[in-house]
């Protein structure tokens, strides 16, 4: 049974204290305009297989039409309020299912692109990788105004659009050797390279039981390439969080399945949570003075400062210089959120 929504309380403080390995799905791109696939008012539909984009010419040329039509509007959408949220959140590893790019353009330091990216092609003869957009030029020279004389037809969740006719369209090959272009993710009917699974399994086994859990947001974990980090986590004892519009696979081994939208439920979060970058500084920092011997004297005086001693301080603490150098938090933005966009980066497993 779907939890009732007061559950999402209880959730937040499951969460809140714990290390987080978080996988997000389709669901999540909702508020930034790309459709999901499962989520309520979804029209089914079959994507291309890895094996029909291999089948012949016709059918490049049906998919290539299709996605170049849709890629302007693809390429415009913008991280959401989920996206930050995660973002600032900081979980120890995100995995996404999504292909559209907007957990790195959100700040995500710490990231596997499980299926891949749109924003890069690859040619499966000489394996040469190129950006997506120097392909999109030459198919638009190719094709002038294909996108324009389409511009009404709505996206779809993979950046296409529903279009019967592309017999005319021209498909360009790989500019090195002349072999076939493809985007750069995992299709139906691939398997998702071996390191990236690997990743993902270790950092759900490194979480402890006592603190860490998994928190899933907007996938319906129909493919197993999602499910099995769920069902990974859960034969170990590690909690699990599902929010999602609607009901998943992996209900039955969450401990709180909410039936929400992201967004709502991450802003909620990441205001809820101090992020662990916050406390991994604040525990350095607390080791240093211990070492010193004042960590209990420095505590004390922080919390009994008077508020209008603060400029004082900001002469001798090079914490709070550096907080002034970086300038005040945007209004209405998340705790934390201009420090986090300070974070320098880290590795993005490909």
């Amino acid at each position: 049974m779907r939890a009732e929504r007061s559950d999402a309380a209880r959730a937040l403080d499951l969460l809140a204290g714990r290390t987080l390995v978080v996988l997000t799905g389709a669901g999540l791109s909702t508020d930034s305009g790309i459709p999901d696939y499962r989520g309520p008012g979804s029209v089914p539909r079959q994507p291309m297989t890895y094996q029909e984009f291999l089948s012949g010419p016709d059918a490049r040329r049906r998919y290539w039409a299709r996605v170049h039509a849709g890629w302007g509007r693809l390429q415009g959408a913008r991280p959401n309020a989920g996206h930050r949220a995660l973002a600032e959140v900081d979980p120890s590893l995100l995995i996404t299912q999504n292909v559209d790019g907007l957990h790195e353009a959100a700040g995500t330091r710490s990231l596997v692109a499980l299926h891949g990216r749109v924003a890069e092609v690859i040619c499966l003869g000489c394996r040469r990788v190129s950006a997506r957009e120097a392909l999109e030029r030459r198919l638009a020279h190719l094709n002038p105004r294909w996108r324009e004389r389409h511009a009404d037809l709505a996206l779809r969740p993979d950046g296409d659009i529903d279009l019967a006719e592309t017999a005319g369209f021209a498909v360009a090959d790989c500019a090195e050797c002349g072999g076939i272009l493809k985007p750069d993710v995992v299709f139906f009917g691939e398997n998702v390279p071996a390191p990236r699974v690997a990743r993902c399994y270790a950092a759900v086994d490194a979480l402890d039981p006592a603190d860490g859990a998994l928190l899933v947001a907007g996938s319906s974990l129909t493919v197993m390439s999602g499910l099995r980090f769920v069902r990974r986590a859960a034969a170990a004892g590690v909690p699990v969080v599902i929010v999602n519009r609607g009901p998943t696979r992996g209900d039955g081994l969450a401990a709180y399945t909410i039936d929400a939208g992201c967004s709502e439920f991450l802003t909620g979060l990441a205001a809820y949570r101090p992020s662990l970058a916050a406390r991994r500084e604040e525990q350095v920092l607390d080791a240093a003075l211990e070492g010193r011997g004042e960590a209990e004297g420095e505590r004390e005086r922080r919390v009994e400062a008077p508020l209008l001693d603060r400029d004082d301080r900001l002469t001798q603490d090079p914490e709070l210089i550096g907080e002034t150098l970086l300038g005040p938090p945007d209004v209405g933005a998340p705790l934390g959120h201009h420090i986090a966009h300070q974070r320098p980066a880290r590795a993005i497993i490909q």
